[in-house]
């Protein structure tokens, strides 16, 4: 078995203006890392587009077609103050869908131990009904609800690592009972949302905010006694990550003091939860992460353990 890896050079047509953190350079700076001798064993696959019946899991028919009416034929045009689109964005974010549901259909039917989808736009801060935060479409939510769909599967465990609170993905899975959400986040900080009462219809959602300044030791603590906890009782037949790298010391958007080796453990603990669950099942989709330098060795620590496990 094998850890695949899910990208498209469409993700480099996905042009924000200059000087906008979520730019082209993340996926070159991760393709560097990934193309060291190393990773020569990563199972690379092209990321499909996503269709609009896929979509329509997390979105409205009526979401689908005002974001693609939205499409610049030049130049960029703005859905909010960060949430920028250029000529290329559609084919982008369907890929970056695509990409996060050929990934859980790679390690559901055993094609793949676990996968990696290195794409752009990112996905958690999209709601049901608006774009936001970078994000068009919530990649993560509408895989684990393609899982829970297509396998019958009534025990889909979400974990959100992102300095950010995936407010899109609590959105998409609120009403969701098939799917347990966890997201530890900065707070207060952006989206102002993820405190501890949020969760869900059906108690199904754990929020896990974290203090500005806090380093990798607090994470850990966190994870082991409010996260893993819950998930190993859950037994999930599957475990799919919004893999995002800002929290990271270096990273400029945010406050958090995440190393490079704290990405490691925490890919090890997931792998360690999906191999006592689901047969280490676990499908990783890039969400932020925008020190360049920190970006390419987080995610090169984090898929390093992937591949180790999934071999």
């Amino acid at each position: 078995m094998t850890t695949a890896l899910f990208t498209h050079p469409a993700s480099l047509d996905h042009v924000t203006p200059h000087g906008h953190p979520e730019q082209v350079a993340r996926i070159e700076a991760i393709e560097a890392v990934l193309s060291a001798p190393e990773f020569a064993a990563l199972d690379r696959r092209l990321a499909p587009l996503g269709e609009l019946e896929t979509i329509r899991k997390g979105h409205s028919k009526v979401y689908y077609n005002r974001i693609k009416a939205a499409m610049p034929d030049y130049g960029d045009a703005h859905l909010d103050p960060d949430t920028f689109m250029s000529p290329g964005t559609w084919e982008a974010a369907l890929r970056a869908v695509g990409g996060a549901v050929a990934a859980v259909d790679a390690v559901m039917t055993g094609e793949a131990t676990n996968a990696f989808v290195a794409t752009r736009p990112p996905g958690h801060h999209a709601e049901k009904a608006r774009a936001m935060g970078f994000c068009f479409f919530s990649n993560v939510a509408i895989a684990a609800i393609h899982a829970a769909n297509e396998y019958d599967l009534g025990r889909v465990a979400v974990i959100d690592f992102d300095v950010h609170h995936g407010n899109g993905t609590q959105d998409v899975l609120w009403h969701e009972s098939r799917v347990k959400f966890a997201s530890s986040h900065q707070m207060p900080f952006y989206p102002f949302t993820g405190g501890i009462h949020q969760k869900g219809a059906f108690g199904q959602i754990i929020n896990v905010p974290l203090e500005e300044a806090t380093g990798g030791a607090v994470m850990r603590d966190a994870y082991e006694e409010k996260v893993f906890p819950v998930l190993r009782d859950y037994d999930p037949d599957l475990i799919v990550v919004s893999a995002g790298f800002d929290a990271h010391v270096r990273d400029p958007l945010a406050g958090l003091q995440w190393e490079n080796e704290d990405f490691s453990w925490l890919a090890t603990r997931i792998c360690d939860l999906a191999s006592e669950c689901c047969a280490g099942r676990v499908v990783s989709c890039l969400e932020g992460g925008y020190d360049l330098t920190a970006l390419g060795e987080s995610v090169g620590a984090y898929v390093r353990v992937m591949m180790e496990r999934g071999a």
